[in-house]
């Protein structure tokens, strides 16, 4: 992809207007330019990012996106409220309804198709959470908001619950934001304190390897004898650090997109015993399928036992003869935590 024959630069309202007529609700833009490396090698080094073998892959791409689209000039930032209610669910809040992954693309289609009928000459790469965009930092620089304590993108119109992409383009826009100048933790600790496993480890810096949201979701092999204890009315991601934030007490709720569906509203006992069936009822087309079948009823069977819930007992002896040595596993210690 080379860039235009002429540069234009190109009116920054009017892209935010087609964004926001695509659905994004918050829009900013950052000059291109390379990301210092330290804190990103720096946190690879120390083994915080556990086996997330991709996040040390095209380390060069995400601190240059020029490597990604020659000629890069500007980066959109973009952002989406998913907050729906405060229902108690054993699933994390983005993972209720349908894959927000599938929704960010629907609307970064339609903003590329917006972008290339009104400028036809200029080129563009659209990151929904799944290319080497360090979306985070993008959202800084476009003075979206701010990293929190607990390593949240965190926004003043709808807190932390927010799904960020991005989108580069090869152009110059007539007018970049500046990172805010705030830091609105200051001296709270409040989700530092909250974290059931420690996860937290210093101002901003979370150890993968410690956090529910990665023992839930990423890790298939043997949970850490020491996490298993903090999975109580945990199944499926974690959104412990940002419930008990002070920025979070006010949230908006997000349009139908994000609605919650049927899945959210099991108990942990319905989702350690669920079938195969219920399974492909309930999870296709939601964030819930990266851990699987097995996957999900191993983390029910490990929260049951997390929270001594004796009244699980049969469904915890029947899944010890799951053919799933996970499952069987964890069922395996939840039994013994209710001895």
């Amino acid at each position: 992809m080379g860039g235009p024959e002429e540069l234009v630069t190109l009116p920054a309202a009017r892209l935010s207007a087609l964004a926001k007529s695509a659905g994004f609700e918050l829009v900013g833009f950052a000059k291109a330019e390379p990301i210092p490396g330290e804190a990103l090698l720096d946190w690879l080094a120390a083994g915080h990012h556990a086996d997330l073998d991709w996040m040390a892959q095209r380390v060069d791409e995400r601190l240059d996106v020029t490597r990604l689209l020659p000629g890069a000039r500007t980066v959109i930032a973009l952002a989406c409220n998913y907050w729906h209610s405060d229902e108690p669910s054993p699933v994390a809040r983005y993972a209720r309804g349908r894959d927000y992954h599938a929704t960010m693309r629907d609307r970064m289609r339609a903003l590329r198709r917006s972008l290339r009928a009104e400028f036809p000459g200029v080129n563009d790469y659209g990151s929904v959470d799944a290319s080497p965009v360090m979306e985070k930092v993008w959202a800084v620089r476009a003075g979206l908001g701010t990293v929190t304590k607990n390593g949240c993108f965190t926004t003043h119109e709808f807190g932390s619950w927010v799904v960020l992409s991005a989108m580069i383009l090869d152009a110059p826009v007539d007018a970049y934001a500046q990172a805010l100048d705030e830091d609105p933790c200051g001296r709270c600790r409040i989700c530092i304190d909250a974290c059931p496993t420690s996860a937290i480890v210093a101002d901003r810096v979370i150890d993968a390897g410690l956090c529910l949201s990665y023992q839930t979701i990423e890790n298939d092999e043997l949970v850490p004898e020491n996490v298993r204890p903090a999975f109580q009315e945990t199944v499926f991601g974690c959104d412990i650090c940002q419930d008990v934030c002070p920025l979070n007490m006010t949230p908006v709720k997000a349009g139908t997109r994000f609605e919650p569906r049927s899945l959210a509203a099991q108990s942990v006992r319905t989702l350690a015993g669920m079938t195969r069936a219920e399974f492909d009822a309930w999870v296709p087309g939601t964030p819930l399928s990266r851990a699987g079948y097995d996957g999900l009823r191993r983390n029910a069977a490990f929260a049951l036992g997390a929270s001594h819930d004796h009244g699980a007992r049969p469904v915890l002896e029947k899944l010890l003869l799951d053919p799933s040595e996970r499952v069987v596993e964890a069922a395996r210690w939840a039994l013994k935590r209710l001895e």
